[in-house]
């Protein structure tokens, strides 16, 4: 054993913490891109002549590549060295963001979206798995990721105010050229700062049928569940979408577990902590993403808000995820088993979501949108800090990139899944309603009333659906995830035979 293994606090790299900063950076960028374009919509929209049945692939395209190509993102940073991805992955979405602000034609902008999604699934594994690396001291490490874990979480609803700010005040081109000083600053960072560390490489071959089934499977569940809000559940194609994403997903994890060198090595998702950790996740962004959704529709339709004012409504969530992930979630990670911060932080975002049913159309911000958002922050702050960590903890160095991928293909995944299925239910729900008080609306005014009731009605019946989503993330923390506060050795992880703890305080640096 190295001198480094034996002192985890010695050996450290000396330039970590100017890392995280830089890491942190290009992760808001990404975070970001994922809301601030959408409120950006409308005008581009106008300006290059999308029409309505074509806008959806501005948010899609970007969706579906981002989505698609995130496990094969996350293996090109072990084999090809993540400082490597990382930059590659900042210069690529900078350039696709300028063909994006520079768009003069729909066709340019949904090729720009795209190449956004190529760079972004090559950047955001190598953010994650470059913090998993560089911060191997458990007390930083919690400090660490609770920044990442506010920022990851977070990130979408800065993207809501920036947006809105840079739309209303300068034009929707700025949503995408504001992306570059981002970019320049962390590659220019990463390049003279991150160190890639020692014999961390995965020097396998890769494994192209794996990152052709993967790809298409997973663009082809992500497509499905994006076609199924605008086309339907029983539409052919929607239909045909999810069968072809079963059928080539299934042959994914065959191929998986017979080849030399795996693109998705099945010790990352079946060990017990981490697949957990991937599931929670996913189910706890399906009621996030529709959150997002129906409080901005809510907020601008039913009260009429501005985009800025709608995206600075969101504020009180964002602090709440920053003291959720710095105050709480960091502060105990090292005393705390993580279930014990996963489990009662997801029950208590469901509270928030609780409250954010009683939505009526005269219902004061202050006395509901407010303290719902404050708890809604609080528990997934508090959840996703340990879950980020745990997602990336004891992972072999050389899988640490294909770890990280998951984090946020389950993130993703759960994105287009929670826009779908929780769009769907509201729009069911508002239909029925519209049907069952049509007689009782006889004038223009009460038949406006209706209509907006009736969309509140459709935000509500979802938002039950979030909570019970919620409610089940946080049972399969507590019950799956079994792992002990690092440090400790409650608990040995199911699947590759060792505790998840064991390599909590080996650092890269020490092979």
């Amino acid at each position: 054993m190295s001198e480094t293994a034996l002192k985890p606090d010695t050996g450290l790299d000396p330039k970590r913490w100017k890392a995280l900063v830089f890491i942190a950076l290009a992760q808001l960028m990404v975070v970001l891109d994922a809301t601030i374009v959408n409120i950006a919509l409308p005008s581009a929209q106008a300006e290059l002549g999308i029409s309505d049945g074509n806008r959806q692939w501005v948010v899609t395209a970007y969706a579906l590549a981002f989505g698609g190509l995130l496990l094969f993102g996350g293996r090109i940073a072990d084999l090809w060295g993540r400082k490597r991805t990382f930059v590659t992955g900042l210069i690529g979405f900078a350039a696709a963001s300028v063909l994006g602000g520079a768009a003069n034609s729909e066709a340019m902008m949904l090729g720009a979206r795209a190449l956004q999604g190529v760079f972004g699934a090559l950047l955001a594994p190598a953010a994650l798995s470059l913090l998993a690396v560089t911060f191997t001291n458990g007390k930083e490490r919690a400090k660490a990721f609770g920044i990442y874990g506010a920022i990851a979480s977070g990130g979408g609803a800065v993207g809501f105010i920036l947006g809105g700010l840079l739309t209303e005040y300068m034009n929707w081109r700025w949503t995408f050229f504001v992306n570059v000083p981002f970019a320049i600053i962390a590659a220019a960072g990463a390049y003279f700062v991150i160190r890639e560390p020692a014999k961390g490489r995965n020097r396998s071959s890769l494994d192209i049928p794996g990152v052709l089934l993967s790809t298409t499977g997973l663009v082809a569940l992500v497509y499905g569940f994006t076609r199924a809000e605008s086309a339907g559940w029983s539409d052919g194609l929607t239909i045909g979408m999810f069968v072809a994403s079963a059928v080539l997903l299934a042959s994914f994890l065959l191929v998986e577990s017979k080849v030399k060198a795996p693109l998705l090595p099945l010790r990352v998702p079946t060990e017990r902590n981490r697949g957990g950790v991937y599931l929670s996740l996913g189910l706890a962004t399906i009621a996030m993403f529709g959150t997002f959704l129906f409080l901005t529709y809510y907020l601008q339709v039913v009260h009429a808000y501005s985009p800025v004012k709608t995206g600075f409504a969101f504020v009180p969530m964002i602090a709440g995820m920053i003291v959720g992930s710095t105050q709480i979630g960091a502060r105990l990670m090292t005393r705390v088993a993580p279930r014990l911060l996963m489990g009662p932080g997801f029950l208590v975002a469901s509270v928030g979501m609780l409250l954010l049913t009683q939505m009526e159309t005269g219902s004061s911000y202050a006395t509901l949108v407010l303290p719902a958002l404050m708890l809604l922050g609080l528990g997934l702050g508090t959840a996703f800090m340990p879950a980020i960590s745990l997602a990336t903890h004891g992972v072999e160095p050389r899988d640490a990139g294909v770890a990280s991928a998951m984090v946020n293909t389950s993130q993703q995944v759960g994105g287009a899944i929670g826009t779908a299925l929780l769009n769907t239910i509201a729009a069911s729900a508002t239909t029925a309603y519209l049907t069952a008080h049509a007689a009782d609306a006889t004038t223009p005014a009460a038949q406006k009333l209706l209509a907006l009731q009736a969309q509140v009605d459709g935000y509500s019946t979802a938002t039950w659906w979030a909570v019970g989503i919620l409610v089940l993330a946080a049972g399969i923390a507590l019950t799956f995830i079994n792992t002990g506060a690092p440090g400790t050795s409650t608990a040995v992880a199911s699947g590759d035979g060792k505790g998840a703890d064991d390599a909590v305080d080996i650092p890269v640096m020490a092979h």
